[in-house]
């Protein structure tokens, strides 16, 4: 269900931003929504949310890659999430060097 709700969301940002920008930055975005649900979680420690967390929202965008590909597939995706999160920093560099 989670791979099925990001590629949705992945379609609706492309769909009405139509930059690769965009997409980058969405993905990113994700990831790091993700990832800190899962660090709250680790940090609180309350039982019911922990459950939640784990059962509900998976861990970060590799890990979705993880749970639905094996083999050189997954190594591809993983490879291209590699890339999008370079350019994300080059994006982010570029606009830290330009505000100052």
């Amino acid at each position: 269900m989670d791979l099925i709700i990001l590629v949705v969301l992945i379609g609706v940002v492309v769909f009405f931003f139509k930059q690769f920008s965009s997409f980058v930055y969405f993905m990113l975005i994700v990831d790091i929504f993700l990832r800190l649900f899962h660090m709250i979680k680790d940090l609180l420690n309350i039982f019911e949310f922990t459950t939640f967390v784990n059962k509900y929202i998976p861990t970060s965008i590799p890990g979705i890659i993880n749970a639905y590909s094996t083999g050189v597939f997954n190594t591809l995706l993983i490879l291209g999430y590699i890339i999008l999160v370079a350019i994300f920093e080059f994006y982010t560099i570029r606009i830290f060097f330009k505000k100052n």
